[in-house]
């Protein structure tokens, strides 16, 4: 349905008028310099374009008191001198005679932004605004923000649209305590803030900042705060904070709205958060919203205060809100003890109110689950053998390898071998009639006897030529249909074309009956994670097999506690999704995997699906390749006490390698 971006002149208008050192940063070319990059990117044009409206006073009296918009009303007709004397009144704040038109305009850009994505006008999108509107409380302005434009509009989506359940994700660097305020006994509303903290030295100064503040009354457990103790916070940090704390509550929160108060000055270069986290990790932080709430993403800037740094955070969050591949994260992903120390603190104070924290241990399982692992197997071979070892390096130096070329923006493909079938598929999406040349196909298909029939032959010249596609840059992701009796030699030669067209490190998730192929060197460049309802098992660091959960809550802890953490520390070039026989995934589960499988390898995602699945499991795919939200799994239900013991198994045997794995400080580091 697309992405709006809404935005108006008129708010570049309010600027301070005297020396401030404290505010002379929130200046108009915060907007215009982020306008300018969009429109230089070629994403303003592909966003429909809304002008602003101003919020009424009704609108703004929603959270704020009529006394305290009175009073933001007068400065229209104050002198400099009243303006900066009444500006000392507030914390961090200055007036100015087009405030209040300022601030109406940011309010109604929120607003707007709302409503066009719950009448199904737009899918997402951001409001480019200011002031900001986050520390804004209910009778004062605070920290640049003059009335509180998340807020305001979280309240008329309720009141307007009759929504139950919104999440607000707070990524400034800052507390947004105006929200913290306003809602901190609301259990419609999930508020979720990471913040510069250092145990309280940090603007705001508030006690109220740290991980036990949950909020109170109805609203125990809506108020998720993670505060960071120390600058220099990068995107691993960042991601792990998602995986491990914000998704698992989200999605059993089950929102039907995304707000995101989008402050990029915790973004690298800027001087208030100090943080490291590059731009592209917002595009990662966006895509991985996107899968709740249908997709229904509204965001609103906040704070941001390096001109180059807020401009291309924003093109970052805009080209992903518009279904553009998250570019890959540069660097190891390793997050620091600090940081774990945080979420692990954050945890633990919302573990009491929260089913999808409840089950996993406060510290990792060493001895295999014995309802899944039967008796007299050995324990898994893990790094510290020879091959091991070497893969471990090998993988070491593979991240410092050039990426392959950059997924294109959205094309994804479509390959089936049955001519009769039909697919309803998005504008963009093609289906492939194009295959790899016949003495090719037959050369890969020769050490193979499945692959000999001709049917299995044409599917695996469609394979080969989808797969090229993707490595060379030419559409981003793909979808290919084998016979059933050919799945296991189809991956395998997946697999294997993969690797000598230039993928450096391959990342397979093999669903069902597909087991790791004889004829493989295990030299650290295949990932292989197998989900077949079998044994928690780990092989190795590179080999590991995990059982198919059963209820909901089970399969979201493996995907944000096992899948995506190992997919972020291995940082795959490509990803082979294979959906193999009796795999037991419904649509929305394959649909929910493979759409979060995105982030990590830049786009680069191909599915093989068995030819006697539905088209609607092609079709579903190649929605969530393209961007689009995948269909609900439906009512949360928490993971069984087998499957939580799984998982735990696994994420022991492996945080040392992997250490995305890790939601918790360890003692020795």
């Amino acid at each position: 349905m697309g992405t709006a971006l809404v935005y108006h002149e008129d708010m570049t208008a309010t600027r301070l008028l005297w020396d401030d050192p404290e505010c002379e940063i929130e200046r108009p070319e915060r907007l215009t310099a982020a306008l300018d990059r969009l429109r230089k990117c070629g994403l303003e044009q592909r966003c429909l374009r809304l002008s602003a409206r101003e919020a009424s006073e009704e609108e703004l009296g929603l959270v704020h008191s009529p006394e305290y918009v009175s009073l933001v009303r007068e400065t229209q007709v104050l002198g400099k001198e009243e303006l900066q004397v009444l500006s000392g009144q507030f914390d961090a704040i200055y007036f100015h005679p087009s405030t209040f038109h300022c601030a109406r305009l940011a309010v109604g850009a929120a607003l707007q932004l709302v409503d066009a994505v719950l009448t199904g006008v737009v899918q997402n999108g951001l409001a480019l605004v200011r002031p900001p509107g986050h520390h804004s409380q209910r009778a004062a302005a605070n920290g640049f923000c003059v009335f509180n434009n998340v807020a305001i509009a979280a309240v008329h989506a309720k009141q307007k649209h009759g929504l139950h359940r919104i999440l607000i994700v707070d990524w400034d660097v800052h507390h947004g305590q105006g929200i913290q305020y306003l809602f901190e006994d609301d259990p419609s509303i999930l508020y979720f803030s990471w913040h510069r903290y250092e145990h309280g030295r940090f603007w705001p100064f508030l006690r109220e900042s740290d991980a036990d503040a949950v909020g109170r009354g109805q609203g125990l457990g809506f108020t998720v705060n993670l505060p960071w103790n120390q600058v220099g916070m990068g995107n691993a940090d960042y991601v792990a904070a998602f995986l491990h704390l914000l998704l698992p509550l989200a999605f059993e929160f089950d929102p039907e709205l995304v707000l995101v108060s989008a402050g990029f000055d915790s973004a690298i270069g800027d001087p208030e958060g100090q943080m490291q986290a590059t731009p592209a990790c917002f595009a990662h932080l966006t895509q991985l919203l996107q899968v709740l709430a249908g997709g229904r993403v509204c965001a609103v800037l906040e704070g941001g205060y390096h001109l180059e740094s807020l401009a291309e955070s924003v093109c970052m969050t805009v080209q992903t809100l518009l279904g553009d591949p998250a570019p890959p994260l540069p660097g190891p992903m390793v997050p620091c003890q600090s940081a774990l120390e945080s979420i692990q603190s954050a945890r633990a104070a919302q573990a009491p109110h929260w089913r999808s924290l409840q089950l996993q241990d406060v510290t990792p399982v060493l001895t295999s689950p014995s309802t899944h692992s039967p008796v007299g197997r050995p324990p898994p071979l893990l790094p510290g053998g020879p091959v091991c070892k070497t893969a471990a390096s090998a993988l070491s130096s593979l991240l410092d390898q050039p990426c392959l070329h950059p997924a294109p923006p959205v094309c994804p493909a479509v390959a089936l071998t049955a001519p009769d079938i039909t697919l309803v598929l998005p504008p963009d999406v093609t289906q492939q009639e194009g295959s790899a040349l016949n003495e090719e196909t037959q050369a890969w298909a020769r050490p193979h006897e499945s692959l000999a029939q001709d049917e299995a032959l044409t599917a695996l010249g469609k394979l080969l030529y989808l797969l090229d596609g993707v490595l060379d840059g030419q559409v981003s992701s793909g979808i290919v249909a084998t016979p059933p009796s050919a799945a296991a030699a189809t991956l395998d030669v997946a697999i294997q074309r993969g690797l000598s067209h230039g993928a450096q490190r391959l990342l397979c998730v093999a669903l069902g009956q597909l087991d790791w192929p004889p004829d493989l060197v295990h030299d650290g460049r295949i990932l292989w994670l197998n989900i077949r309802g079998k044994e928690a098992a780990a092989l190795s660091m590179f080999q590991v097999s995990t059982p198919l959960p059963v209820l909901t809550g089970g399969f979201l802890s493996c995907i944000l506690g096992l899948v995506l953490p190992l997919a972020y520390s291995f940082q795959p070039d490509l990803v082979l999704v294979a959906l193999g026989p009796a795999h037991g995934l419904q649509g929305p589960h394959a649909a929910l995997l493979t759409s979060m499988l995105r982030g990590p390898a830049g786009g680069r995602v191909l599915a093989l699906l068995e030819e006697d699945s539905t088209p609607q499991l092609a079709e579903i795919l190649a929605r969530v390749l393209h961007g689009e939200a995948p269909p609900s799994l439906g009512p949360y239900s928490v993971a069984s006490p087998e499957d939580a013991q799984a998982l735990m198994y696994l994420r022991g045997q492996l945080e040392p390698q992997w250490k995305m794995l890790q939601c918790r400080p360890h003692l020795e580091a």
